[in-house]
């Protein structure tokens, strides 16, 4: 019995300090996946209940296809949600859960249009956008499976800037570009068209990026100055003069006053993130209230525009059979109609309005959700919003915090230019509100910022002992140090702006690397630290005395 008490005595004295060396191990943050999968599976509730209530509301009874398409959306958002949970299971849960809504919440109002206007079968838009929506979120699950350190697109940041002009200038090719609603910013392929702005402001955002965490020591040094406001110095005003002159072409030879606000609101965004100095933003308001007055001036199609802003109830401006502010304020009469709760959806005459599927799907959801609706809608926006330049702040490298920020931010001024318009607190610019309106570019760009921010986000969020399984690399706190006192080793130094220097790296580089690494350190040199290979500096690489933050 001694024997036995002892073995059993020693047997729980073992688990006992197992269970304390488990508890004594730094924990790594909550995946919140569970999270993740409770909100997408209310957002599923919401968007499939919303398609059924549109049958209900029209006809009288729930659409005949409404399981097959609850059974696709219910596949989509499960293939996503696995691909995070396998590839990038420190993402932030918020991101999906809202985009999933959003687009539900949007083919559903699509869908009430469709039956309004008797569009069935494959001329629904409806079915197109699930078309889209699918090609989106294949591409954020590529995103999230392949691109598994998004640091690496800061290599491609020329490239990107020059693959950004390319797609800006295809438009403009005759043959290829087509002038939809006085606008050409779409190219044509037979009875297929797409806008390629859409994808060229991701590609800006990278290039801004990498740009402005290369130069963004330049463009802060003080200049002189004005009424109390530091102004940056007289040379450092190219970049936001090109910008501007970029934006007023766009303005010019693609007649679209709302792509060109969004470029250089981009531009001037992000260039305040990596400068902290609002004088930027002030010059910047003042260079497009300038190009705007300017261009009122010049060029008819603005003029028109702001014309029926200002005189949206004048007669002569809503009978006017182009250019004019019949579509403006139908809308305007439709959001009263709906009040502050709504008419119900599939209840109210949204289809009144040219574009109530598109342009003006604002409006559509305002009439029959109401304002109490509308208002959930723009919370969800403001959300994403939030949980994007909460990853900005959360991630450790420069590149990666202006990225998040800059893309984050599209929606939200997207959002703003769309919103303002359709309440005439701006003139109206064309652009489409992200997830909700009808267009296949603007739905497939914006699952691309999905993927990006769930790449940045898991990055941000990921243990610093878990980087060692390939998805970043850990250089140790003492290595950092010695390496940071290497005066020739530009490749760990931020401001190297020679992306070869960075990523390619010879034997005998490697060996002298070593060698001074070994000196600096007492003659140490076991565990000697690779250059990093990946695009970025040594600061940006976690260290390997805990998380991140």
């Amino acid at each position: 019995m001694s024997s036995l008490t002892k073995k059993r005595s020693t047997a729980r004295d073992r688990a006992n300090e197992a269970r304390a060396d488990r508890d004594s191990r730094p924990r790594g943050p909550k995946t919140r996946r569970g999270v993740e999968l409770l909100l997408t599976c209310m957002a599923l509730i919401i968007s499939v209940g919303a398609y059924a209530l549109v049958g209900i509301g029209t006809e009288g009874t729930v659409p005949a296809n409404v399981s097959y398409y609850g059974g696709w959306l219910i596949l989509l958002a499960v293939l996503l949600h696995i691909a995070v949970r396998w590839k990038a299971k420190y993402a932030d849960p918020v991101i999906v859960p809202i985009a999933i809504m959003l687009n539900g919440i949007g083919i559903a109002m699509i869908f009430r249009i469709d039956i309004a206007k008797e569009r069935f079968g494959f001329e629904a838009t409806a079915a197109k956008q699930l078309i889209w929506m699918t090609l989106g979120i294949a591409v954020a699950i590529g995103i999230v499976m392949f691109l598994r350190d998004h640091r690496m697109l800061r290599r491609y940041t020329f490239t990107s800037g020059l693959a950004a002009i390319v797609f800006l200038l295809l438009p403009l090719i005759p043959g290829l570009g087509k002038t939809i609603n006085g606008a050409r910013i779409w190219i044509g392929v037979g009875p297929l068209s797409f806008q390629p702005g859409e994808i060229a402001k991701i590609l800006l955002a990278i290039f801004f990026a990498g740009y402005l965490v290369s130069y963004r020591d330049t463009l802060s040094l003080a200049g002189p100055k004005f009424l109390g406001l530091q102004l940056p110095r007289a040379r450092d005003m190219g970049p936001i003069m090109i910008a501007w002159l970029a934006s007023v072409g766009v303005l010019v030879f693609q007649r679209d006053l709302g792509t060109s606000l969004l470029f250089f609101g981009l531009f001037v965004a992000m260039l305040y993130v990596a400068t902290e100095r609002k004088s930027w933003i002030i010059i910047g308001l003042l260079l497009f209230a300038g190009g705007a007055v300017l261009a009122s001036q010049l060029f008819t199609h603005v003029g028109q525009r702001i014309d029926g802003w200002l005189n949206a109830l004048d007669p002569e401006q809503y009978n006017k059979e182009f250019g004019g502010s019949y579509q403006l304020v139908q809308g305007l009469f439709g959001m009263a109609h709906g009040g502050l709760t709504g008419t119900g959806l599939g209840l109210g005459r949204p289809d009144i309005v040219p574009f109530a599927d598109s342009d003006f799907i604002i409006p559509s959801l305002g009439e029959e959700l109401g304002l109490v609706g509308l208002f959930a809608i723009l919370m969800l926006y403001v959300v994403f919003v939030e949980r994007g330049l909460r990853i900005a702040l959360g991630v450790r490298d420069g590149f990666g915090k202006l990225l998040a920020a800059g893309i984050c931010f599209t929606i939200g001024l997207q959002c703003f230019i769309v919103v303002g318009g359709v309440t005439r607190l701006i003139p109206l610019t064309g652009l489409t509100t992200p997830f909700l309106a009808a267009g296949g570019s603007s739905l497939l760009a914006n699952w691309i910022i999905v993927g990006l921010l769930l790449r940045i986000s898991d990055n941000a969020r990921r243990p610093a002992a878990e980087f060692e399984t390939g998805v970043l690399r850990v250089i140790p706190d003492e290595e950092r140090r010695a390496a940071a006192n290497l005066e020739d080793d530009t490749a760990l130094n931020d401001g190297d702006t020679d992306p070869r220097r960075r990523e390619e790296f010879s034997d005998a580089e490697l060996a002298g690397y070593q060698h001074k690494a070994a000196r600096s350190q007492g003659g140490r040199t076991q565990g000697v630290a690779r250059p990093n290979r990946r695009g970025g500096s040594s600061d940006d690489l976690p260290t390997s005395g805990g998380e991140r933050p």
